[in-house]
């Protein structure tokens, strides 16, 4: 879905309103909004922070007509430098291992507000993807301690049987984004929430919970821009480190992250050593690295 995101001026409120007035917008005051105008393709948001974010088919069409802004219809602007995407407060959601043959898929999301955000920034979360795991797992605890937060790890068992059930991978994880959504909201009441885009817009809202349907959820490419949703990354691949860790310490083999030729070789050590059938204990068995260790 497209998405853009700037700031405005409170004073040229009115303004606004008439533009979307002139598109047909039924109007709302949400908590912490000026007001909410929805129509056919569109739904803009104005926040009392002063932060406009507007999705739907329409957005390219609309900001082009009234704001003289050009976007492509598959790009999503952000013009916060500072770690933020959306006005605060708000959930970012990411995972980790989904790309990993061995171990298990984590999903974990973190409620944050503005001063929770300099907290992390200053601590020096960011995207997990840019820091070793003695680093991930010191921010850890510094997120866990100012934060509300929520982590499922689906073992690679129940990841099976899962995607047996979903039958795709982005069916999966939009189960385990809105799992998280929905277990953070029964905590905290949040109006917001962001994370990565991995699917259509539909297959998100189907997944979505009683509260989570509620909530204003933003799908970017490159999320882990935001300081929630870097964050979010930090816990699920913390959890994910430790988890197969411990799948190592049990199996007393070394299972490498990835889906490399390393990867292949371990899962063909592990065989010969455990047979066939425990292989669904440690990996996930729909990844083509599957298929090719089996060829033993």
């Amino acid at each position: 879905m497209n998405t853009y995101t700037s700031n405005f001026l409170p004073i040229e409120i009115e303004k606004y309103k008439k533009v979307f007035e002139n598109e047909n917008a039924l109007f709302s005051s949400p908590q912490y909004m000026h007001f909410q105008a929805k129509g056919e393709g569109f739904t803009a948001s104005f926040y009392t922070s002063g932060k406009f974010v507007i999705q739907g088919k329409k957005t390219s069409e609309i900001l082009s007509k009234y704001f003289d802004i050009q976007i492509q219809n598959t790009t999503v602007q952000n013009h916060n430098s500072d770690g933020q995407i959306a006005p605060y407060p708000h959930i970012g959601i990411d995972e980790s291992g989904k790309g990993d043959f061995f171990g298990p898929l984590v999903i974990a999301g973190v409620l944050i507000d503005e001063n929770t955000a300099k907290i992390l920034r200053k601590a020096g979360v960011e995207d997990s993807k840019k820091m070793n795991d003695k680093k991930i797992l010191e921010l850890e605890n510094i997120i866990k301690e100012v934060s509300t937060f929520d982590i499922i790890a689906i073992s690679p068992v129940k990841y099976n049987e899962l995607y047996t059930k979903f039958k795709n991978l982005n069916k999966l994880l939009a189960w385990g984004h809105s799992t998280v959504l929905e277990n953070i909201l029964t905590k905290k009441h949040c109006e917001i929430a962001i994370s990565d885009k991995f699917a259509d817009e539909n297959i998100i809202k189907s997944a979505l919970k009683e509260r989570g349907k509620n909530i204003q959820l933003i799908q970017q490419t490159k999320a882990e821009c935001d300081t929630a949703v870097a964050a979010a990354s930090v816990l699920a691949r913390a959890e994910f480190v430790k988890k197969i860790s411990g799948l190592c310490t049990k199996y007393e083999i070394n299972l490498p992250k990835g889906a490399s030729s390393l990867v292949l070789e371990q899962g063909k050590k592990f065989i010969t050593k455990y047979g066939k059938e425990e292989l669904k204990n440690i990996a996930k068995l729909h990844f083509k690295t599957c298929t090719d260790i089996l060829k033993l």
